[in-house]
């Protein structure tokens, strides 16, 4: 059983997402706690490979105020993702060679722990987020007028 903790739905409009991902993430137990209490951002952030491992880049967990930690508590600190080296390789090459992105969708609980559902994703052009604006306000009024006829 997954509960989603965050979800990036800017991604979806700013992105066309190709293909998607789970991979873990490597935390702190503060910062767990603090996912728990649903204290977490991940908005602007982005995933990066650097020497075969990838990064998760400008993700904020922001610590509990009654948390007792020994250690300094950075919030955008940079994560590391786990995934099978075959994953890696896989992104690498469609990352560099295609131009694709790598983008957070998602962090969610799985049987215990937390994952991130990351996207290969490529941006959409202004004229392509109009046209799904459009697509979405033209399903809301098709929804409308069926209701309306409905219920005569």
């Amino acid at each position: 059983m997954t509960t989603t903790i965050i979800e990036n739905k800017k991604a979806k409009f700013d992105f066309f997402i190709e293909e998607k991902i789970e991979a873990g993430i490597s935390l702190k137990g503060w910062e767990v706690k603090s996912l728990r209490s649903n204290r977490g951002n991940i908005k602007e952030s982005y995933a990066l490979v650097k020497n075969k491992e990838v990064f998760l880049i400008g993700s904020h967990i922001s610590p509990l105020p009654n948390v007792n930690v020994n250690e300094e508590t950075d919030p955008t600190r940079t994560r590391k993702l786990l995934l099978k080296s075959k994953e890696i390789a896989k992104i690498t090459g469609l990352v560099t060679q295609k131009g694709y992105t790598l983008i957070p969708l998602s962090f969610y609980w799985k049987e215990g722990k937390v994952k991130v559902m990351i996207g290969l994703a490529k941006g959409r052009k202004k004229q392509d987020k109009r046209a799904l604006l459009k697509e979405r306000d033209w399903k809301m009024t098709q929804k409308r007028l069926i209701k309306k006829n409905y219920n005569k």
